[in-house]
């Protein structure tokens, strides 16, 4: 019988190789050369943080739009990439992020797919979102939802262009590799009005729903509610600042809710605006879930990791999962973010440490 050569040995190491080398045509692989960089101590991530200065943006979106229709382009988007994730159309590992231009008297096609998303009004007033035929009339700063398989288009009746954060699961739904997407039939490009403009709003947005069963229930029961105007959010943050001392990592912060069920607002995003006092500083804080940040309100310096970016108004931020975050406010500083976190919590992932 053949001695068996001593783990290590170079003979071992040679011996290695070749059955690495007959082991590969079969697609076979050993775990021991790479568990290391599979299961780590804690997250990495190409991800990088970056700064996307919005008037820099909105100059080449608005060449864009005078080359290019929205029924052409069906969706007039310039993509936040990632430069830690070249030619992936993501923001980071999970998401996606976009900048979105409606020209007056021009409609976005209807059309539905599986991604989840959001939209996140930057300028303009009047525009609208529709979603299965009810209209959300979108002005600065609102949240309006589009969520998984539900029918959307776009139109803009107002004298101005319109601008908008898009923020879809892109990058999740490649994942699993379950996209699907539809439009209307007969090529129709916007849905027929199935309710007036803010009906929804009134239904569900006040704690109060339809009795369950009657035929006023218009919406789905899991996600009945998909505008949320900057009039209210920014009044609610308000009034938390005025009664409460901001978090020493977060300021004050309060999450956009599905009122069915109290989580998230879409199975895969979670959003929260975020209000730091004037002069105040937030301790380094750390989590999983990577995030996109507007600049709502404002002016202040962001720290991640060893990087610091200055913060103007309408700037997108994003930041790395588990990348150490500290955010000063040189003024008041009102900021919008969307994350992640609904996906990894339902998961069992996410974590956070507060330093």
């Amino acid at each position: 019988m053949t001695a068996k050569p001593a783990p290590g040995s170079n003979e071992a190491q040679a011996m290695l190789q070749g059955l690495y080398a007959e082991m590969a045509p079969q697609h076979l692989y050993p775990l021991w050369e790479v568990l290391h960089a599979l299961v780590t101590p804690t997250p990495r991530s190409s991800v990088q943080p970056h700064l996307w200065h919005y008037d820099g943006a909105r100059a080449h979106l608005l060449r864009a739009g005078d080359l290019i229709s929205a029924e052409q382009a069906e969706r007039r988007v310039l993509i936040l990439e990632n430069p830690g994730l070249p030619g992936s159309s993501a923001v980071t590992t999970s998401l996606y992020a976009g900048l979105q231009l409606i020209l007056p008297g021009e409609v976005a096609p209807c059309h539905r797919h599986t991604q989840c998303a959001l939209r996140f009004a930057m300028e303009g007033d009047g525009a609208f979102t529709a979603l299965d035929g009810e209209k959300a009339i979108m002005r600065p700063f609102d949240l309006v939802l589009t969520p998984n398989w539900q029918w959307h288009d776009h139109g803009n009746t107002s004298g101005k262009p319109m601008i908008w954060l898009d923020g879809l699961d892109i990058p999740t739904v490649r994942h699993f590799a379950a996209s699907f997407a539809e439009h209307l039939p007969d090529g129709a490009m916007a849905h027929h009005e199935t309710a007036p403009p803010g009906d929804t709003s009134a239904r569900y947005g006040r704690n109060l729903r339809p009795f369950g069963g009657t035929a006023a229930a218009r919406r789905p029961t899991a996600l009945p509610l998909f505008h949320y105007p900057y009039a209210e959010w920014r009044d609610s943050l308000a009034a938390m600042a005025r009664s409460d001392a901001p978090d020493p990592h977060l300021g004050h912060a309060l999450e956009f809710v599905n009122p069915a069920d109290g989580g998230p607002v879409m199975p895969t995003i979670a959003a929260h605006v975020r209000l730091l006092p004037k002069g105040f500083a937030t301790r380094p804080r750390q989590a999983t879930d990577a995030a996109v940040f507007v600049v709502v309100e404002g002016s202040g310096t962001a720290r991640v990791g060893e990087q610091a970016f200055a913060l103007a108004p309408r700037d997108l931020l994003v930041v790395p999962s588990w990348e150490s975050l500290s955010i000063e406010a040189e003024s008041e500083l009102v900021l919008f973010g969307y994350s992640d976190a609904a996906a990894q919590q339902k998961l069992g992932l996410w974590r956070e440490a507060r330093l």
